[in-house]
């Protein structure tokens, strides 16, 4: 029961992700490379911080820690700049969609094979995907902003892979986000930014708090998660983004977005209910 609360509570934090994102930038607040960095340094600053107070040192110098740190480089550029155009629902949809077909790929290539039950629910979630992203006259998908967040999935789902391995979730996430932060800062050399008091305050409150302290406890949870289990259970975080931005930014809800929801949720309690196969087993 405490992984499942503990799970839910990053779930959650991952869509206040989208949610703080989407009303930064496509609210005027401030730019998306302004929120990139504002975001990262935040959270560095914070990790770093925590890292020192608890007396620990940072292993900066590792080689997982620069794969990590280039993987979180990755997902927040193109994160970022698929809210200009994305919903925050639409965006956690693409995000966790592409984030689930790259942790079972992997899962697979590398010898833990998800089981039927865990495969089956896994389709059904993806389907609800796939629904959503159909092109219709009630959903439109930007083409660039779709493009940006695929991105975002693969560096995403690196991040996850890679940060199974940590051994020490907090010093290994505060690594990962200064090691980041120059990688996003050169951003800054090729575009023009702009910011405004709330947008900064949105960026911190999503680098510090809900990415920050979120990853970090991602980090934590997941040595106790199969892989395919941690793949699909991030298709709740869309199901979550959707209500939060119906709710809070008048996005659209319509029948379409609902019965994916629907089917994201019933295909998660598929896969998290199956119990996985062994490792090495084909």
């Amino acid at each position: 029961m405490r992984i499942f609360l503990l799970t839910a509570l990053v779930m959650v934090a991952f869509a206040a992700n989208s949610v703080l994102t989407r009303f930064a930038i496509a609210g005027g607040h401030i730019d998306p490379t302004g929120f990139a960095v504002v975001r990262v340094l935040s959270g560095a600053v914070l990790l770093a911080l925590l890292v020192v107070l608890r007396g620990g040192r940072m292993p900066l110098l590792r080689r997982q820690q620069g794969l990590g740190a280039v993987t979180l480089a990755i997902y927040i550029i193109g994160f970022s700049l698929a809210y200009l155009t994305l919903d925050a629902g639409l965006g956690a949809l693409i995000l966790f969609g592409v984030v689930q077909i790259a942790m079972f790929a992997h899962g697979a290539l590398f010898g833990v094979t998800p089981t039927p039950r865990k495969l089956l629910g896994a389709g059904v979630a993806f389907a609800g995907l796939v629904l959503v992203l159909w092109p219709s006259q009630g959903v439109a998908v930007d083409p660039l902003g779709t493009v940006l967040m695929i991105a975002a999935g693969l560096g995403w789902a690196a991040y996850t892979i890679i940060g199974r391995g940590a051994s020490d979730p907090l010093a290994g996430s505060a690594g990962n986000f200064v090691i980041c932060t120059p990688l996003v800062a050169i951003l800054l050399l090729v575009q023009a930014t702009f910011y405004s008091p709330t947008g900064i305050a949105l960026g911190v409150i999503c680098g510090a708090v809900t990415s920050g302290l979120g990853y970090a406890l991602w980090y934590a949870v997941l040595p106790r998660l199969a892989q395919a289990t941690a793949a699909v259970v991030q298709l709740s975080v869309p199901v979550i983004a959707i209500l939060a931005g119906a709710l809070l930014l008048a996005e659209p809800l319509g029948a379409k977005v609902i019965i994916a929801t629907a089917l994201v949720l019933g295909g998660i309690g598929l896969a998290v209910s199956a119990r996985s196969a062994p490792a090495g087993r084909s």
